[in-house]
């Protein structure tokens, strides 16, 4: 018995007693009722505080209240006991047989276990945006991992998810680009406020071999040239990186094409429409002070300029035009001053900050190795790339130990126990566990044992063990959209730890495998159901992480 179910039997139960005339309530029983796992196993395996919420509306003791409820449920078919504890506190069990249900409705659900029907809303989700003028690095790596898992627990909690990468490419840093690579290409220095990492070089050397006679163009046409070869080599390497992280963008939205389209005519046309701008100085100003901002932003500089920010109203508008019902920003620590920004920005052009926009602030990332930070400083040429950090520490490690923190929490990471293959390793630990179940089945498999259904008796799952690990499968539909709720896939990452554990906990007092001459019983039957049904929820949950399920290890 899930959760949900329990829940439905106990609306069940509090609607009988309404029908019934035993309890009287001003409003209609409750559509759902909240369970929760108490803290203490003594108490049950499910508890739930209904009774003490409507016990006083009722116009009864809540205890009392509770008593009746208890009396109902426990005629209820699956549920083996309820007590009423404390002031009102209603503690559930269930019968063997219902709770080993959940391993079957695990395996007949498979890969879309924990997932829930669509909702019907349009999400985009913009978590990189970043200059085709170098390598990715650190801080788009943190957001590349958990950006990624948002959309992911987001998609599988039924909304529809669009991810973006914004390309900066727009603007001085551009031409700079330019300037830097035809320096090179010739055997020059950059400009002094060009770009100087070593990658530079290389770039400019990949553009001569593949166009020779690049360098023979005049000046004006050779740095264009430089320039977009350079941008598209760049952005080349950026999608290349990203498909090998793990990590998948459903448009490449490029900032240019904001201003070759009419996209940003339309968005200060939103804004005119609005009554958000003003002229002053002869610059176009928006009024974001009306919704909270420091203070008012210019979009058009009196040069006939557009600034940045304009750019991001034109983005802004131009999303929610293709339809979508929120738009989410996934912004690095240094982007703390937009979020007040962004969200006037929002309100000017008609919308609710909380509702069409939400924006995210994630917190930086140290990597230590051997007791030294590694440095990053794009124009020093000292960054420390994403590519580098995939061939140093390796995808899943990278991405699960990215994920498993709080975006707005600083990390301080070490290369040494990121890569340690022990179980002290977080990542390491959830992954063996996989390797192990599936050991486990293939070995059942070898003894001819399979986890069948149609064979599958549920009581037979009685240990206290086995108890345990149903309930944490139980709860991973609720972990999942709680997740997508708060945009915490770190939450999935610690459930994965902690239903690691528990099975471990189970598999070292239950033998799931006949051993020697021993003939198999239906006991091994269920217990093979219950190891296939939690490798089926620590895959699931794997992947909404990015991170591989190995089955050998």
């Amino acid at each position: 018995m899930t959760p949900d179910q329990l829940s439905d039997a106990i609306v069940a139960a509090l609607t009988s007693l309404v029908d019934a005339g035993r309890v009287t309530l001003p409003d209609p029983v409750p559509a759902q009722v909240r369970v929760e796992r108490p803290k203490v196993k003594e108490h049950g395996d499910y508890a739930t505080n209904i009774a003490m919420q409507l016990g006083k509306k009722a116009g009864m003791n809540p205890r009392a209240f509770a008593e009746l409820l208890a009396a109902e449920l426990t005629a209820s078919d699956g549920i083996a006991g309820a007590e009423v504890a404390g002031p009102g506190f209603l503690n559930i069990r269930v019968a063997a047989g219902a709770q080993g249900e959940i391993a079957r409705h695990v395996l007949e659900a498979g890969e879309s276990y924990g997932y829930a029907p669509a909702t019907g809303r349009k999400v985009d989700m913009e978590f990189i945006s970043a200059n085709p003028t170098g390598p990715l690095h650190l801080g788009h790596t943190r957001w590349a991992a958990v950006g990624d898992a948002i959309g992911r627990v987001m998609a599988a909690a039924g909304d529809e998810v669009t991810r973006e990468f914004y390309i900066n490419d727009r603007g001085n840093q551009m031409d700079k680009f330019g300037a830097s690579l035809m320096a090179r290409a010739h055997g020059q220095e950059p400009p002094e406020d060009g770009y100087l990492g070593a990658y530079v070089a290389d770039l400019a050397a990949r553009i001569v071999a593949a166009d020779p006679g690049i360098t023979s163009l005049p000046e004006d046409e050779q740095l264009v040239a430089f320039r977009e070869a350079g941008y598209a080599l760049q952005l080349g390497e950026h999608q290349s990186e990203l498909a090998e992280f793990n990590t998948h963008f459903d448009v490449w939205f490029s900032e240019r094409s904001l201003h070759e389209s009419d996209a940003v005519e339309r968005g200060m046309a939103k804004l005119r429409e609005q009554g958000r701008l003003f002229e002053s100085e002869g610059a176009t100003w928006m009024r974001t002070t009306d919704f909270g901002d420091d203070k008012d932003r210019v979009l058009l500089r009196g040069n006939g300029e557009l600034t940045y920010f304009a750019s991001d109203t034109a983005y802004y508008v131009d999303k929610r035009d293709r339809g979508f019902d929120t738009c989410i920003y996934l912004l690095g620590a240094d982007h703390h001053g937009y979020v007040g920004r962004l969200n006037a920005m929002a309100a000017c052009v008609g919308d609710t900050p909380g509702e069409q926009i939400e924006v995210l602030i994630g917190q930086l990332v140290k990597i230590m190795q051997e007791g030294k930070e590694l440095k990053l400083s794009k124009r020093a040429g000292t960054i420390v790339s994403l590519r580098e950090l995939i061939d140093l520490i390796g995808v899943d490690p990278l991405r699960y130990t990215l994920i498993r923190y709080p975006a707005d929490s600083p990390l301080t990471l070490d290369v040494a126990e990121m890569t340690r293959k022990s179980n002290d390793n977080p990542v390491y630990y959830v992954q063996y566990a996989h390797a192990r179940l599936s050991s486990i089945i293939r070995n059942g498999a070898d003894l001819g044992l399979t986890a069948d259904l149609d064979r599958f008796d549920p009581s037979l799952l009685v240990e206290d063990r086995a108890g345990d690990l149903l309930r944490a499968l139980a709860e991973f539909p609720r972990v999942v959209a709680r997740a997508a709720e708060l945009r915490e896939p770190h939450r999935v990452a610690r459930y994965l730890e902690d239903t690691a554990s528990t099975f471990h906990k189970f598999y070292d007092v239950c033998r799931v495998l006949p051993q020697g001459d021993e003939e198999p019983t239906d006991t091994h039957r269920a217990r093979l159901v219950l190891v296939a049904a939690t490798r089926q929820v620590v895959a699931t949950g794997l992947d909404l992480l990015g991170v591989s399920a190995p089955e050998r290890m």
